[in-house]
């Protein structure tokens, strides 16, 4: 908006003033802000048969921390990633399914599942020239949600709400957003970047980790070990219960019944915030402005220093916060970060990555006695997904623009799940309550006496 606008309106000088709230108000009314309980604990908004994210204990009225623990349909998420079967080389597709369907599959289940998915993978002609490639923004995030709302168009049957309908747009979205993602990549890329943009053809019978790989190499080639972590990092982001912001904006969107592609795209948009999967980039900037700044990072004493500078809103972005570090409900450990941070030991030990690989354990290690005698906070804190996962992406050679859109095709089964289960048991639209602070009617005053 242009100065003079601005000064037409007369708003953004006012902007803070007119809607700041007394912070007093939360605690006169008891306003759960965040849906947050005082003690950090999330309110109970739902119930939910698909996941099941552990991390501390009440007792007797108190939070007592424990090691974290992360199950889908009551599978435990290590035992679901802990076979190196040839078989089950790639798990997020039969992830998928156990989310969507409750149970996981026989041989022949996942064969036809898998085989369904292949066969969504196509996009509407043209598509891609009119929707990706055409006033291409520079997030790709929005572009996911915009193309979900546009496949609408090509859904005859959009406004659709039979089983039948909500599983076949859930399996087309799972199967084409990964496709979508790499395409808008390139062509943002060939916008902004005067670059080549390069387009794959999906080749038939790859998993879903394999098709994003071979379509995001200019030259197709992966290995089999690439392939197999960044299933892995699929599947690790594929669900995490109905409280996650996107995931009970899935909730709250699906109470209104309103249509899946206007539901998944809302999902999407929530993602892409900062505060949820978009943290991810706040972590890599961080740990980028460490590395700079820390003449030796195998010195303990060098970087809890720096620690100590950003924990005192002196460096990086100056909020105070060490990202990567701490999460709303684990304590102890989040699994997924621990399952994450082994394959990327594994994948750093003997190479260039070795001693970054090792900086980061060193500020998971420190970031909790930094924060204690800095602030004198003794809050529970481990490192959530965050602190690993750029940095896994990073040594498979995936640019930082995919990061939040992985995640995105990782959750959309997660997603469907819980839309699924709000259609059959959530049967009242979400409508918390908000206290207006106002008292009292205000006199309307006539025009020509303000």
């Amino acid at each position: 908006m242009s100065d003079e606008k601005e000064r037409k309106i007369a708003l953004y000088e006012n902007f803070k003033a007119i809607n700041a709230i007394d912070a007093a108000y939360y605690d006169q009314y008891d306003v759960k802000r965040g849906l947050r309980n005082a003690d950090g604990t999330g309110v109970v908004a739902g119930l939910t048969n698909i996941a099941n994210v552990h991390g501390y204990v009440v007792s007797d009225n108190e939070k007592i921390a424990d090691e974290g623990s992360l199950r889908y349909r009551g599978y435990d998420v290590y035992d679901l990633l802990g076979t190196d079967a040839a078989e089950r080389r790639f798990n997020f597709e039969e992830v998928a399914y156990l989310l969507l369907m409750g149970e996981l599959p026989t041989k022949d289940q996942l064969d036809r599942f898998v085989s369904v998915l292949d066969a969504e993978r196509e996009l509407p002609n043209g598509f891609t020239a009119s929707m990706i490639m055409r006033d291409t923004p520079p997030d790709i995030m929005n572009v996911l949600a915009r193309s979900i709302l546009l496949l609408y168009a090509y859904d005859q049957d959009a406004e659709d709400r039979s089983p039948h309908h909500e599983i076949h747009t859930a399996i087309s979205l799972i199967s084409r957003l990964p496709r979508i993602m790499v395409l808008t990549y390139y062509a943002k890329r060939a916008r902004y970047n005067n670059e080549s943009m390069i387009m794959h053809r999906f080749i038939p019978g790859q998993s879903t980790a394999e098709t994003i790989l071979s379509m995001l190499r200019p030259d197709r080639s992966f290995t089999q070990e690439e392939a197999r972590m960044l299933d892995i990092m699929l599947c690790l982001h594929a669900e995490h219960g109905g409280g996650n912001n996107s995931t009970f904006t899935t909730r709250v969107l699906t109470s209104a019944d309103t249509d899946p592609y206007s539901t998944y795209a809302a999902a999407m948009g929530s993602l892409k915030g900062s505060k949820h999967g978009g943290a991810n980039h706040k972590v890599l900037a961080m740990q980028q402005e460490i590395k700079e700044n820390v003449s030796d990072w195998s010195n303990d004493d060098e970087v809890a220093a720096y620690l100590a500078r950003i924990v005192n809103k002196q460096a990086y972005d100056k909020t105070g916060l060490v990202y990567g570090m701490g999460h709303a409900v684990y304590t102890k450990s989040d699994p997924r970060a621990v399952v994450c941070k082994r394959f990327a030991e594994e994948l750093a030990t003997g190479t260039e990555y070795e001693a970054e690989f090792n900086l980061l354990r060193s500020i998971e290690r420190l970031a909790p006695e930094v924060i204690l005698r800095e602030k004198g906070t003794s809050k529970d804190m481990c490192a959530n997904i965050d602190m690993y996962s750029g940095f896994v992406y990073s040594m498979m050679g995936i640019p930082e623009d995919l990061f939040t859109p992985l995640f995105a095709c990782a959750r959309m089964p997660g997603w469907a799940a819980h839309r699924f289960e709000e259609i059959v048991s959530g049967k009242r639209i979400i409508r918390p309550a908000y206290k207006s602070t106002r008292g009292g009617k205000r006199p309307y005053v006539p025009m020509n006496e303000r």
